[in-house]
């Protein structure tokens, strides 16, 4: 059997915690890893030690909502439009930047370590030198409102494994696919089932485009949120996942979702491309494998918290997830 077979599905931590954990980044290979949240601090966390004690590394004035190892080099993004840079292995602030006029969404580090990306509400997403934290930058791609004239959010960031691509997604579904290293615009993608608009309760919207992931090729692009939603007031869409020929911009693969509800936030391919995983909920929360190629859905596991962020090992074989007042962590293959 396939050592990352999703059958051989099992989990072997559930951590409390009390607060809401927005964000992980987990060093590969080590047990430690990095947490942002709801208290507007920043964590480190050894998941090996016998007694499940985060240490505080540092704050936000606001929620942290993105954490990313570059390295030793950890950088968080929160709803201050702050950026800091934090080294791991001296164990201080390097520097902090005020990198948005508006609420980060997500940060992001490139797998070669060298850049770091981050995506707000001002609709801009900045690509920064992870060494130094010079602005390299900044992408303008998306509209700053939606087409009921409400402003719109950037939320979703994601590189590819060679790190020369980078994708964007916001609110009304809209994707766009540029070149990493010179900031030109490659492509774009549309998934306007994602967004909601509510004419007649509310006159509001809801959903977008939650999360991003490239095939370890960088040929497909998956994009994660919510289906259509009856009641605005509630997560009640069925999770979604659509896959991209992000070159052509057309649809290669739609999961509508048969089972659970809410925003897909996190998207990870296997190693070799044989599974999509995302992972969400509203409420509960869930796991779900996707095969993108057969277009079938592989195995759905559901979760204690609704999931917010999770790391997946290089290997491919390791799931930490985080979210609502919980962390687990699975394993495949045994």
């Amino acid at each position: 059997m396939n050592a990352l077979n999703p059958d051989t599905l099992k989990q072997v931590k559930d951590l409390p915690r009390p607060t809401i954990t927005f964000a992980v980044a987990r060093a590969d290979g080590a047990d430690v890893a990095y947490l942002g949240g709801s208290d507007f601090k920043v964590y480190r966390a050894d998941l090996a030690a016998p007694k499940f004690e985060p240490k505080e590394l540092y704050a936000h004035e606001s929620y942290v909502t993105g954490v990313a190892l570059a390295g030793a080099t950890l950088v968080s993004g929160g709803y201050d439009g702050r950026l800091t840079w934090f080294d791991t292995a001296a164990g201080k602030i390097v520097r902090t930047h005020d990198a948005h006029a508006k609420w980060v969404r997500k940060v992001v580090a490139s797998p070669d370590g060298k850049l770091i990306a981050s995506v707000a509400d001002d609709m801009l997403c900045k690509v920064w030198d992870a060494k130094t934290g010079q602005l390299v930058h900044t992408l303008k791609g998306h509209k700053e409102k939606t087409p009921h004239d409400f402003a719109s959010m950037l939320y979703a960031v994601a590189f590819s494994n060679d790190s020369a691509l980078l994708a964007t997604g916001d609110k009304v579904g809209h994707v766009v696919v540029w070149d990493a290293k010179t900031g030109t615009r490659l492509g774009s993608c549309e998934a306007p089932v994602m967004y909601t608009w509510d004419k007649v309760q509310r006159l509001h919207s809801i959903g977008g485009v939650r999360s991003l992931a490239f095939s370890p090729d960088g040929r497909s692009l998956a994009v994660g949120g919510m289906g259509k939603v009856g009641n605005i007031d509630h997560l009640e869409g069925k999770a979604r996942v659509e896959v991209f020929d992000w070159k052509a911009g057309k649809q290669t693969a739609e999961f509508p979702g048969d089972k659970f509800v809410g925003l897909v936030n996190r998207l990870a391919w296997a190693p070799d491309g044989s599974w999509l995983l995302g992972a969400g909920g509203a409420g509960e929360g869930f796991l779900c494998f996707f095969d993108a190629a057969a277009k079938k859905v592989l195995r759905q596991e559901k979760l204690p918290m609704h999931v917010h962020d999770f790391a997946l090992s290089a290997a491919g074989d390791q799931i930490t997830s985080v979210g609502h007042n919980r962390i687990t962590v699975h394993r495949l293959g045994g």
